[in-house]
């Protein structure tokens, strides 16, 4: 079969589903609750949770995709903590782990936050569920913003079992529980705003085999040339300059500043700033593009 011919399948099962009567009939009770107030925050509600709903059905029947979203960080926070930290002196009375483990739950974060959005949303609309959810009398938003919420949960249990395997190579953390509720208040803004970066990969790349190629590439240099894993002072001055000065060392260091227990000042504020500014680029260019995507698919 062509790809025509694929094209006009799917389209032609979106409007057998269109033609079903109990389609009908929910899409006559939205407009019902739709014509009060409210009515169109509350189907968006409604939405996003069946959405969500579904990826997190997904993760509970293949948990072999939450195992092995914890290989990576888990292998890097043994790697750097017995076989680098005998290299690496980070000064000022602080342990290399201690040290070390904020930069590995930013970088959980961001890794797990882009790729599964991306890879999960391309191969959606590999197989054409974008055009069944648009046949569907649904919130288009809330096709993306319960793939991101999926997400967010999953990302939010990876930070927990990273926080036992720190404490299990010896973190220790001085902090109290209000810095700890700012530390996890900023990862989860952290984790939702990457999560619509994943988003405008993967409807712009559209296959999962583009998004696996070149989805986390350009990840690499803002986690690795920062505060992550090593002391700015020791890199190079040009690229310290760079370090220094991307966002990825600001939430490093608002988070580690948090865990252990010391003043945070304004980075806080600057890691937020750059949250919420990725947010307000991310979100509506993903919206725009699912739009077109799903037109086109």
């Amino acid at each position: 079969m062509s790809a025509l011919e694929e094209r006009a399948a799917r389209r032609g099962a979106a409007g057998e589903a269109w033609r079903d009567p109990d389609r009908r009939r929910v899409h006559s009770a939205r407009r019902r609750v739709g014509a009060g107030a409210g009515g169109r925050l509350y189907w968006l509600i409604h939405d996003t949770w069946v959405i969500a709903r579904r990826g997190l059905l997904h993760i509970t029947r293949i948990p072999e995709l939450l195992a092995f979203s914890l290989i990576q960080p888990v292998m890097f926070t043994v790697l750097f903590r017995y076989v680098f930290a005998g290299a690496i002196h980070v000064g000022g009375g602080v342990s290399y782990v201690n040290f070390l483990m904020a930069g590995v739950f930013v970088q959980t974060v961001a890794f797990g936050a882009t790729g599964p959005t991306g890879v999960g949303l391309a191969d959606d609309l590999e197989k054409g569920f974008m055009d069944r959810f648009r046949a569907l009398p649904m919130s288009r938003t809330a096709v993306l913003l319960g793939r991101t919420l999926t997400d967010l949960v999953r990302n939010t249990l990876t930070v927990v079992v990273m926080v036992a395997v720190g404490f299990i190579v010896g973190f220790r953390p001085q902090g109290g529980p209000l810095s700890w509720l700012a530390a996890g208040g900023l990862l989860l803004i952290f984790s939702f705003s990457f999560s619509w970066v994943g988003a405008v990969i993967g409807l712009a790349a559209r296959t999962p085999e583009a998004v696996q190629a070149a989805g986390l590439i350009w990840l690499f240099p803002f986690t690795f040339a920062s505060s992550a894993f090593v002391p700015i002072a020791t890199m190079p001055g040009w690229m310290q300059t760079f370090a220094n000065n991307q966002p990825i060392t600001k939430v490093v260091n608002a988070e580690r500043d948090w865990m252990l227990g010391r003043p945070v000042g304004s980075t806080a504020w600057v890691a937020l700033a750059f949250c919420v500014g990725v947010l307000a680029v991310a979100m509506p260019l993903a919206l725009r593009l699912y739009r077109r995507a799903a037109t086109l698919s």
